[in-house]
């Protein structure tokens, strides 16, 4: 049985080189792999295309790689509270592609499941279909859109075993199951790393074979984004 544990994020992440695709799992600040992004920052790797719904916010999440200038390009579908997202984009700093969510999601599905491409009605008539093949369908026109691999995809999960058995807990679910799919290589942390077999295999999300390199992270905040109570 092999054992995909590394000692730490920054030997998880030690061989990513500049110029990587990297897909970040997570969903506004649910489920994102805070201590990767932190080793990311560490290492200064730089020159990033990152593939994420979304990019945090200014001082949380990728949010802080677009501050250090470590990220090139953004693959997302929402630009959200982020401030110097933002900026960078309507300054031209930073390349966006930016996609309609089910889009951006049944492209990295795609792209696991080895689909090269796919068409979906979503986007027909706007800008997002401009370079695009359209064919009709049943009377409705459709757009030809391309899956999404990566280099490097760094996902964060509940519990996962050693042997890189993930399970992600509620909505922290969100895109990293489809993304551990779509790397060449795939990173997973998570919050308890137990030994194989101590995981009931129905609820094993991502099985181990998507997974490279594992290893259980410590301190994690689970910001979120807004906080809204009600007044009783």
């Amino acid at each position: 049985m092999i054992n995909k544990v590394v000692s730490s994020a920054d030997e998880a992440v030690k061989d990513i080189p500049d110029g990587s695709v990297l897909m970040l799992g997570g969903f506004g600040l649910c489920g994102i792999p805070e201590n990767s992004i932190s080793a990311l920052l560490r290492k200064g790797v730089k020159e990033l295309t990152c593939i994420s719904n979304n990019a945090g916010v200014d001082d949380f999440g990728i949010g802080l790689m677009l501050q250090t200038r470590q990220v090139k390009k953004m693959i997302s579908s929402y630009v959200g509270e982020n401030a110097e997202f933002e900026r960078q984009l309507l300054s031209g700093e930073l390349e966006v592609d930016l996609i309609p969510q089910g889009t951006l999601a049944e492209r990295i599905r795609a792209g696991g499941a080895g689909i090269p491409a796919f068409f979906t009605p979503a986007g027909y008539g706007t800008e997002v279909a401009e370079g695009k093949e359209v064919r009709e369908f049943d009377g409705k026109m459709y757009l030809m859109e391309s899956w999404l691999k990566a280099d490097f995809a760094i996902v964060k999960a509940w519990k996962g075993d050693t042997s890189g058995n993930l399970i992600f807990k509620g909505t922290a679910r969100n895109f990293n199951p489809m993304m551990a799919a779509a790397g060449k290589v795939t990173i997973a942390e998570v919050e308890e790393l137990v030994e194989p077999g101590e995981l009931d295999p129905n609820t094993i999300h991502t099985p181990g074979i998507y997974v490279q390199r594992i290893f259980q992270g410590d301190n994690y905040e689970k910001r979120i984004e807004q906080r809204t109570t009600r007044i009783s």
